[in-house]
């Protein structure tokens, strides 16, 4: 089974159909002002009409008022929210009917206890996103660049479907994959040049070596 890929915080429309063209399923956009990789509304809206297709759309939201979500959705025409913040399941269960679009819940991992938060809202999303808890003092709750043992996926048996985050690059996959048994990956700041700034470069070499995996 090939992996699904998903290529996070992209702010150009030359990265998204590159990344679309190379095989992402899904093209990440972030709607966080404390993020080097944030979106306005305005500028989600001035580049809806040049994205690619063929690729699903997923907003990345922190903490944010649902009227926000909801004008975020309508300006990118999003096909997914993922829910990056201290969002409760009652609220991606409201966010999935009220909006119409799925729902990806991160959860943050250092270690295997904190996997068991997923339960509590796989019932209420779509997907669930494992990704590495930010170091002490991060402004951010994701795109740090730092990973946590990806082996403890391995030994659960999840009833639902999730992804891998956190601190991938395109020479780390594999082993990535091979100790978690991940379907699907999500990158950032493994496809920068600095925080922000997307490498056209990195984004190809990453979903190459995706495609190579299995």
């Amino acid at each position: 089974m090939p992996v699904s890929t998903k290529i996070c915080g992209l702010t150009t429309a030359e990265h998204a159909n590159l990344a679309a063209f190379y095989g992402a399923r899904w093209l990440g956009f972030v709607f966080f002002e404390r993020s080097p990789r944030n979106l306005s509304l305005q500028e989600a809206h001035s580049l809806r009409r040049h994205l690619p297709k063929r690729a699903e759309r997923v907003g990345v939201f922190v903490n944010a008022e649902h009227n926000f979500i909801e004008a975020a959705v309508d300006a990118l025409d999003l096909d997914w929210v993922q829910l990056h913040g201290d969002e409760y399941p009652h609220e991606a269960q409201l966010i999935r009917d009220r909006m119409g679009v799925s729902v990806i819940k991160a959860i943050g991992v250092s270690e295997r206890a904190d996997l068991a938060e997923a339960d509590a809202f796989a019932p209420h999303v779509d997907a669930i996103l494992f990704d590495a808890k930010p170091p002490k003092g991060a402004d951010l709750p994701g795109g740090n660049a730092v990973s946590f043992p990806w082996h403890i996926l391995m030994e659960q048996k999840f009833t639902f479907p999730w992804l891998l985050a956190g601190g991938l690059t395109a020479s780390n996959l594999p082993e990535a994959i091979a100790q978690s048994n991940a379907h699907a990956v999500d990158v950032s700041s493994g496809v920068e040049d600095a925080p922000g700034q997307k490498s056209g470069e990195k984004i190809e070499a990453f979903l190459r070596a995706a495609k190579a995996v299995r």
